[in-house]
């Protein structure tokens, strides 16, 4: 009876493991112990689809939206409008950069009437941004006209960044998008633009994506793909230097504009690369598809992937970034924007009004509009366990805060007193424990609460107070 048990355990067993490899592909594997991949990208022509969404996958090709599927960064400058956002680790691995396009069709601008600049946002953590500033760039061109789709590298030959981007200009009496390329350390400032590539005659160039090459994995260090119509892939030991063109996207089928946004990434612990397109299927939608390949400067051996074979997710992707994480990166990213339900604060004395910002100030209303300015993401406390911080929903990274015992909406700048001013320990209401109060973590005694429908921070000794200071949270 031992030996028989012993060889139906080493049978199941067996099973078992079949089953796990025949499950799992070769980058899925990789995923079960290793750190995965961020996608930053925008989502479509609408007002909220050109902002700025997240998505986190294990394997490189099996994405889940972040933040409820909702955006984590927005631009209140320039178009008010951001897409095509390539995302940048420092050198050191100090800082990073998100630079977009700024461009929002129908909020008043145009494809033929865009802008001149990029969108540029900083951080120190992956998840706590900079408030955007402008970056100039068209406008360092000669009668050059929109700015877009940028992208940026280190350059260990001239060590700074190249940022590069597509602008049209009339050249040699010939008007039409090509690439152009500068030199810059911060994203504040770049070097004049110089064109980078510029194909013969009235063709035009756009979306030009590069990646660099594992030291002794193939005959170019670099690779870039470019939206040229033919979606020509090329090859380089320099980025700045001379280029060898490896073939075409016409092979698998992919020409002209069905193509936009490529973007490149090599699977962690495997020679297998993605090389993810913005992609117009036949049904009329756009958004990323991947491109499979294990000789990347070989392009008869890109497959294009069929829909079984990935899942995108719940929002659509199109031309983004993405980045290999660290184990640290990814613990930040997946702590900083979980799946968290948007929702109001209803106030218990005025049931028809919602705590809300309204021009940063915040206060309770009634039948608020854009409903947006009162929803909120109760966040796990910024400093403290058991505590919870509450981030505007319309305007991502903003958090309530008490400041002198008022109430505003601020941009988290990562301080530890930003962090204590913006936390709170949810309680039972202090008017109805079946609602809910909130107290100060570094105002022990002192609770949120409306004071002439303003907010504010205050300690509560009566009735009236205790009314004031309670909340339901709802949705």
């Amino acid at each position: 009876m031992t030996v028989l048990r012993a060889r139906l355990t080493v049978t199941v067993l067996a099973v078992c493991l079949l089953l796990t490899g025949q499950a799992l592909s070769t980058p899925q594997r990789a995923a079960a112990a290793d750190p995965g991949y961020l996608m930053v990208h925008f989502t479509g022509d609408s007002a909220t689809g050109q902002q700025l969404y997240v998505a986190h996958s294990a394997d490189g090709l099996h994405w889940n939206d972040l933040n409820g599927g909702q955006p984590v960064l927005n631009s209140k400058i320039g178009t008010k409008g951001v897409r095509d956002p390539a995302l940048v680790r420092s050198q050191d691995g100090s800082k990073y950069w998100i630079i977009a396009t700024d461009l929002c069709i129908n909020c008043g601008s145009t494809y033929a009437n865009g802008s001149p600049n990029f969108v540029v946002w900083e951080s120190t953590d992956l998840v706590n941004w900079s408030d955007p500033w402008l970056l100039p760039a068209a406008s360092l061109v000669p009668g050059g006209k929109n700015a877009w789709a940028p992208e940026a590298i280190w350059n260990p030959e001239t060590h700074d960044y190249v940022l590069y981007w597509a602008t049209n200009a009339t050249l040699n009496g010939i008007n039409k998008y090509r690439i152009y390329a500068a030199r810059t350390t911060d994203f504040h400032a770049i070097t004049t633009p110089q064109i980078w590539i510029d194909p013969p005659g009235t063709t035009a160039v756009v979306d030009t994506q590069m990646t660099e090459v594992p030291a002794g994995t193939g005959p170019y260090r670099y690779l870039r793909a470019s939206g040229d119509g033919k979606n020509n892939i090329e090859g380089s030991n320099s980025i700045l230097g001379t280029w060898t063109n490896l073939g075409n996207l016409s092979s698998i089928g992919l020409t002209g504009n069905v193509v936009e946004g490529p973007v490149w990434r090599k699977f962690r612990n495997s020679n297998q690369w993605a090389l993810y397109i913005d992609y117009n299927s036949p049904q009329g939608v756009r958004e990323y598809r991947p491109i499979l390949t294990t000789n990347p400067f070989d392009v008869s051996t890109y497959q294009l992937q069929p829909a079984a074979d990935y899942d995108m997710g719940g929002t659509a992707k199109r031309h983004g970034a993405i980045l290999t994480l660290t184990s640290a990166e990814e613990s930040r990213v997946l702590a900083r924007w979980p799946n968290t339900p948007a929702q109001r604060l209803q106030s218990y004395n005025y049931q028809d009004r919602y705590v809300r910002q309204t021009n940063f100030d915040v206060r309770i209303d009634p039948n608020v509009t854009p409903a947006q300015d009162s929803q909120f993401r109760p966040r796990p406390g910024l400093v403290g366990t058991g505590t919870v911080s509450f981030e505007s929903v319309n305007y991502p990274g903003y958090f309530l805060r008490h400041q002198n015992y008022d109430f505003q909406l601020v941009r988290n700048d990562g301080s530890a007193q930003f962090a204590a001013d913006a936390t709170f320990r949810k309680v039972a209401g202090l008017a109805d424990p079946t609602w809910s109060s909130f107290e100060s973590y570094n105002h022990p005694g002192y609770y949120i609460r409306h004071y002439a429908y303003q907010l504010r921070l205050d300690p509560v000794t009566t009735t009236l107070g205790r009314g004031d200071a309670t909340f339901r949270v709802t949705n």
